[in-house]
């Protein structure tokens, strides 16, 4: 299976959903647990959406085992919960963690502001997002940029390849990037490190120069 960036996602009944935005994986294994669905016409919110329940992933087109009924089922990929700020947390005004200073209110009897009741403003919160994806995984976003071993960045993700038995990935389609004019094929064994935006290769940046120009079948 490939997921390409931007890919149209279908249902069981080829209703369009949205389009690939990220493919999440486990940087160790390289194992592929899930996708994120880009919302779309019937997503108000990015869903992650559960490897076993791709049934067909192709160059620009993935159609899912489900039907549209079901996607409403899934998990969002991100969800905002709101905490109380911590002491000791304050900062400048309009900062997430800036807490209101205390009011000094006089006395209701009295013409000047002495004797009177220090009142502080509500509590602040502040908002933290969470991705519902599996624990020790990466949201590898299709874009990302791709860093050589000597720091030179030589492309961007452009495909994720897997192995459709072992659901592992197996290469990077990369493309774009400030170094590479051409589209390299990566082995994923290659990738040591992992985020969302950023993937580090064992190799430098004249290696991957050298490998042969991957031809995209049109």
């Amino acid at each position: 299976m490939q997921f390409t960036e931007g890919a149209r996602v279908f249902t069981a009944e080829g209703e369009s959903v949205g389009a690939i935005d990220r493919v999440v994986l486990d940087p160790d294994t390289k194992k592929v647990t899930h996708v994120v669905v880009r919302k779309g016409f019937l997503f108000a919110e990015d869903k992650v959406v559960p490897l076993s329940l791709v049934g067909h992933a192709a160059e620009d087109k993935v159609i899912l085992r489900l039907g549209e009924g079901d996607l409403e089922d899934l998990a969002d990929f991100e969800e905002s919960h709101y905490v109380q700020a911590e002491h000791g947390t304050e900062s400048a005004p309009g900062s997430a963690h800036w807490a209101r200073p205390l009011y000094w209110y006089p006395a209701a009897d009295s013409p000047w502001p002495t004797g009177g009741v220090a009142v502080q403003d509500r509590p602040r919160y502040i908002e933290k997002r969470e991705q519902n994806i599996p624990e020790g995984t990466v949201a590898l976003e299709e874009g990302a940029q791709v860093i050589g071993s000597d720091g030179r960045q030589v492309g961007d993700i452009e495909r994720i390849f897997t192995d459709p038995v072992a659901d592992r990935a197996t290469h990077l389609l990369i493309a774009e990037g400030l170094f590479l004019k051409e589209k390299k094929l990566i082995p994923a064994s290659w990738m040591t490190t992992v985020s969302e935006d950023e993937v580090h290769l064992l190799v430098d940046s004249d290696f991957v120069e050298r490998l042969p120009e991957y031809k995209v079948e049109d």
